[in-house]
């Protein structure tokens, strides 16, 4: 009653109860069965849902997590744990806590399995760069691209190039682009059974209806890229753009020939001397580096009149 009449007394014409106030009516109803007979600033449903909601915040508190329990994993091992599971999409928990094992970390698969859902599933098929990857040796790429004279005239270009060390196979010029050139350009480039397992090409058209079948009989499987999806032939389109960059966008053709002498003189600096960053900076026939001899000087070779430069030591 005391403890009403002090509320009466602050400013204002309705009271508003405090924390405080709301704790001691949750406690003395706890405390004195007889309380509801001298409440009168609330209703007793009201202290009643006090009480519920301090008892629920009470042992949200001493619920919370603490020291005891299972501990967590290391962040290292968690990683690690991540880490597996994204490079190999068809390996099970059992086969992650094998290999676990065999670094030195003993685990169960509970826990692993708990950790796994963390990261988003990939599909378990091999990636299309996995299996590039796999079978480069054997692959080979073929496209074909456009190049326009000094008389606005149009000529069409094909070029041949063996993933495994992005070597031009060959490359070839025509005006008129028909399915039996592409053809006699396969046939050419395959001499004394040097066909590759398989060929990535486009949708174009220009190949013609018959050469899935006539690359078959001779041993090669095509492998047809997706429509609009050059990424699926990048290292074709790679070299047809470092043609572009370092060649043809320097040059102004003035014909088929002029336009094939081009594309041959560079496509043997290519093979022989340019250095690529997917072979450690090596050249695709192979260029290992050279000891620096006690005396001597080095010689400088000019490329298409001078648009590139090979150096060597003189012998």
């Amino acid at each position: 009653m005391r403890q009403q009449l002090a509320v009466y007394q602050r400013r204002g014409a309705r009271p508003r109860l405090r924390d405080g106030d709301r704790r001691f009516w949750s406690l003395l109803a706890r405390a004195w069965p007889g309380w509801r007979t001298t409440l009168m600033l609330v209703q007793p449903d009201t202290v009643i849902r006090w009480h519920r909601t301090a008892w629920r915040r009470y042992w949200t508190w001493k619920s919370r997590k603490r020291g005891p329990g299972r501990p967590r994993i290391d962040r290292a091992l968690h990683e690690l744990i991540l880490q597996m599971v994204r490079e190999n999409p068809r390996w099970g928990t059992v086969r992650i806590v094998g290999e676990l094992r065999a670094v030195g970390y003993d685990i169960s698969g509970r826990t692993v399995a708990r950790y796994r859902r963390w990261e988003r599933r990939r599909p378990t098929s091999q990636t299309w760069r996995t299996f590039l990857c796999n079978h480069a040796p054997e692959i080979w790429a073929v496209d074909l691209f456009t190049v326009q004279t000094l008389t606005l005239r149009t000529l069409y270009a094909i070029v041949f190039i063996a993933h495994g060390r992005r070597r031009i196979v060959h490359v070839n010029v025509t005006q008129h682009q028909s399915a039996q050139w592409i053809w006699q350009q396969v046939i050419e480039a395959t001499p004394w059974g040097t066909e590759p397992r398989y060929l990535i090409r486009d949708h174009d058209r220009s190949y013609g209806k018959d050469f899935i079948k006539r690359a078959a009989d001779i041993g090669i499987a095509t492998i047809v890229t997706p429509v609009h999806a050059p990424n699926a032939n990048a290292i074709a389109e790679r070299v047809i753009g470092t043609l572009r960059r370092e060649c043809l966008d320097h040059v102004i053709v003035l014909n088929e020939q002029h336009l094939r002498r081009v594309l041959h003189e560079y496509a043997e600096h290519y093979n022989d001397m340019r250095p690529h960053r997917s072979l450690a900076l090596d050249s695709p026939r192979g260029r290992p580096p050279k000891p620096v001899p006690q005396s001597g000087s080095i010689i400088s070779r000019p490329v298409l009149c001078g648009l590139h430069h090979e150096y060597e030591w003189a012998a």
